[in-house]
């Protein structure tokens, strides 16, 4: 008797967001796409993408009407977005933060910096769990203080775009606009420099003691 067959999966961008959407889940998209990645790329072996999921929640995954909807988040969420990104741990295929259209305002400025620190702020927390300290290579603990530089610049413009008492120079927006840019580019060499840096270090964890490395669900 033929076995029954799954539906492809549906993983792509617009559907992850409305199933996060539909289960109120409190991490945004951007956000959960750099935390799937700081785990892939954490150094320790024992990182489990299925509580790495259920952690957007709060630690419990939300309620569904039944195993096909459990299913198919599971799915999305781990053998689509997160077996996506493990391709970033070769050189080849560089990680890229969200590109997104924001107007040239002080607001437009304000939610693109936002997006901006909590794509970083999901990497960090995603690289270190629950861990207080990380043994790294010294090029990504470098980088990772690249990344907190970059944080902290980030929210500075994020405060001073949202205080509405201090309007800004629709040039000085325009400036600032293409400083965003190139902290971006930044940004996103550093974060591949610990994803490879840590990716090296897993793997020769793996030969020597012989256990599977995390990056695939």
């Amino acid at each position: 008797m033929p076995q029954a067959t799954r539906p492809p999966l549906k993983t792509d961008e617009k559907t992850i967001r409305a199933l996060l959407a539909t289960y109120d889940c409190p991490v945004p998209f951007h956000e959960v796409r750099t935390g799937f990645l700081g785990s892939i790329a954490s150094p320790g072996l024992s990182v489990s993408p299925f509580d790495v999921m259920k952690n957007l929640w709060g630690g419990q995954l939300p309620e569904f009407r039944g195993l096909d909807a459990a299913n198919e988040l599971t799915d999305a969420l781990l053998n689509g977005l997160w077996n996506s990104l493990t391709r970033h741990q070769k050189r080849t295929d560089p990680f890229r933060l969200v590109r997104t259209s924001v107007p040239e305002t002080q607001a437009g400025l304000a939610e693109l910096a936002l997006i901006r620190r909590q794509e970083l702020d999901g990497f960090v927390e995603g690289l270190f769990g629950d861990a207080e300290e990380l043994d790294l290579p010294a090029q990504a603990s470098s980088a990772l203080d690249t990344i907190g530089e970059i944080r902290a610049m980030i929210v500075g413009v994020h405060k001073l775009a949202s205080d509405a008492s201090l309007p800004a120079e629709p040039s000085d927006i325009v400036v600032t606009m293409k400083h965003m840019r190139e902290l971006t580019r930044i940004a996103e060499n550093a974060l591949n420099q610990v994803v490879l840096d840590c990716t090296r270090v897993r793997r020769r964890l793996v030969d020597a003691f012989g256990k599977a490395a995390p990056t695939r669900h």
